[in-house]
């Protein structure tokens, strides 16, 4: 896979800003980079609180919403909550449901059996919903797509309220676009054409979130009462990997605030088995530690307990059911890397290699685990990617994309293949009949318009930073960028001329490098290698020579100098302190 690295050459006054906001040029430099360019956006990205937050009245449909909520609770009337079984779908109907039980709703909530039902509400669940005597659906995280499901609902005699984020769907004539939304009662999503909520990127629990804010409002319900909720919307941005900009950053600072005072014993109880502290809770451990076992109880079991995990008072039960779903993400791990190197066989000897959009047809694959197969497709050949497996009715599928692929867009041009499909411009799902999986790739190619450039992954450098202008401050003033995820990247540093005085091999299974680095100005300074250590032996060998190699694990003198991309960190161990680097690439 060929990658690009390029120098982010975006101009601003960063000694005026750095001066302004009591900030080093470096910092500004790189606020800069994500496109943070006028005072109040700066001020926001250092500042931001809920105060910042945007009126749930500005979106669509939110006064009726809350005016049809607001009467089924004063008359009892039964509220069925509709989520979706990831976490984004967890997060939402916790939400919706705490907060009409806070405002004395008669609710209740169902959740989609991923591998029974599918994606979303479906005709089964309205009927059921009509014969539990429910007068009212409430969806999250879903319905935008499901209008002839909601369309049965309506027929039933009930009121219907969609809350969802995604795309809405639509059909194209002569390049004049019709929107196809579902008739019900109201419809909240900042996505419908004529919707002037100014922030475009809410996930479904946030969308949530705005109702419940109206609600409370309406209730005269304390707004400290919204804090818990708060952490949960939070939780769902970064495990729905949605941009952490504008709004959607302040709401992760503000919910990371939350869950470190958590007193939700479920949400406690995973974060303790999964070895981690409340108050020490980054975006990261949320996308990648707590937020897959979330996800993981959707794709291997059902949803429901995870969302059971968050509801329940006993502690007993709750420190069980976390117990549960960390073995449950496990299981999860182990089957993903069965199924990646399964795709990567059948991409290099079915003959796709040439194929700008890789469509993998895996028949046994766990179809709860086809998306996370194909981001780390996605990741490898830096390609858009289709992970299909065999499902009850012919074949269910999940896609990841690259920058400059809609993938949505791209599957509305072969449409006809479908029974089904949904998503985003960077993810997608869908159904079709498997007689279709092998058209669906060949004109899916044919169509795709990816061109060379667009297909070379870019490593874009925020600062070329000398290793010798490190120090603690700066690592210190960095803290401020975060929270890290989708739209605000961790920054990327780069120097070059870097000799290697020496390297050891460390962890249990030597598979990580302690390097001594030094810089032409001198600076001698730790760098931490932890993954790609084969691939760096490689590079290392191909281009210096392989008795180059074994001088650097003796120590001795050689000739390597390498350019490096890091992120620069402290490393306390004992109450002692040293500067290092976390090394991410190499050239």
């Amino acid at each position: 896979m060929k990658k690009k690295w390029v120098v982010s050459a975006k101009r601003a006054d960063f000694k005026g800003i750095g001066e302004k906001y009591g900030i080093d040029q470096v910092v500004a430099r790189i606020i800069r980079n994500r496109d943070v360019i006028e005072e109040e956006e700066i001020r926001q990205y250092l500042q931001g609180t809920r105060k910042d937050f945007y009126s749930p009245y500005l979106l669509k449909d939110m006064d009726k919403t809350i005016e049809i909520i607001s009467e089924k609770i004063k008359a009892e009337k039964p509220i069925r909550v509709i989520g979706d079984y990831d976490i984004d779908g967890v997060c939402a109907t916790y939400i919706l449901l705490t907060g009409l039980k806070k405002c004395g709703a008669k609710a209740d909530m169902e959740i989609p059996d991923r591998m029974k039902d599918g994606y979303g509400i479906n005709e089964q669940l309205v009927q059921a919903a009509y014969e539990d005597g429910i007068d009212t659906i409430i969806t999250c995280d879903n319905g935008i797509a499901a209008a002839k499901e909601l369309r049965k609902a309506k027929e039933l005699g009930m009121t219907v309220i969609v809350t969802d984020h995604h795309e809405v769907p639509y059909k194209e004539e002569n390049g004049i676009r019709e929107y196809i939304l579902p008739e019900v009662d109201a419809i909240v999503n900042h996505k419908q054409p004529d919707c002037k909520y100014p922030f475009k990127e809410l996930c479904g629990a946030a969308v949530a979130l705005k109702v419940i804010s109206a609600l409370y409002e309406k209730f005269e319900i304390l707004e400290e009462e919204l804090n818990e909720l708060i952490g949960f919307a939070g939780f769902a941005t970064v495990g729905d990997v949605m941009e952490l900009k504008g709004e959607n950053r302040i709401l992760v600072k503000e919910g990371l605030k939350e869950i470190e005072r958590t007193t939700n014993i479920g949400l406690r109880s995973l974060i303790k088995v999964c070895g981690l502290e409340e108050s020490s809770i980054s975006s990261y451990h949320i996308g990648f530690v707590l937020g897959p076992c979330l996800n993981a109880s959707g794709r291997l079991d059902t949803a429901k307990k995870a969302l059971h995990l968050l509801t329940t008072k006993d502690l007993a039960e709750a420190a069980l059911l976390a117990n549960e779903l960390k073995l449950l993400n496990e299981s999860r791990k182990e089957l993903t890397d069965e199924g990646v190197e399964k795709a990567i066989q059948a991409v290099e000897t079915e003959g796709m290699e040439e194929d700008r959009v890789l469509v993998v047809y895996l028949a046994d694959c766990h179809e709860s685990i086809a998306g996370i197969i194909a981001g780390r497709i996605r990741e490898k050949y830096y390609k858009p990617v289709f992970i299909l497996t065999k499902a009850e009715e012919g074949v269910k599928g999940s896609g990841r994309s690259i920058e400059g692929y809609s993938m949505y867009e791209e599957m509305n041009k072969v449409a006809h293949l479908f029974t089904k499909f949904g998503g985003h411009p960077l993810a997608a799902g869908l159904s079709l009949p498997e007689e279709n999986v092998e058209i669906f790739r060949k004109e899916i190619n044919q169509v795709c318009e990816l061109d060379e450039e667009t297909l070379t992954e870019k490593i874009v450098i925020d600062v070329p930073m000398p290793l010798s202008y490190i120090t603690e401050n700066i690592i210190h003033q960095l803290n401020v960028l975060e929270p890290f995820g989708k739209g605000n990247e961790k920054p990327v540093f780069a120097d070059k001329d870097i000799s290697i005085i020496n390297a050891y091999k460390i962890g249990k299974q030597k598979n990580m490098l302690r390097l001594t680095l030094k810089n032409p100005q001198g600076a001698v300074i730790e760098g931490m290698l932890f993954r790609g250590c084969e691939e760096f032996e490689l590079f290392i060998a191909k281009k210096f020579g392989e008795d180059q190699l074994e001088k650097i694990y003796r120590g001795e003198s050689n000739q390597i100098q390498i350019a490096i991309t890091y992120y620069p960190s402290v490393n306390e161990f004992r109450g002692n302190k040293k500067l290092q680097v976390i090394i991410a690439g190499w050239q």
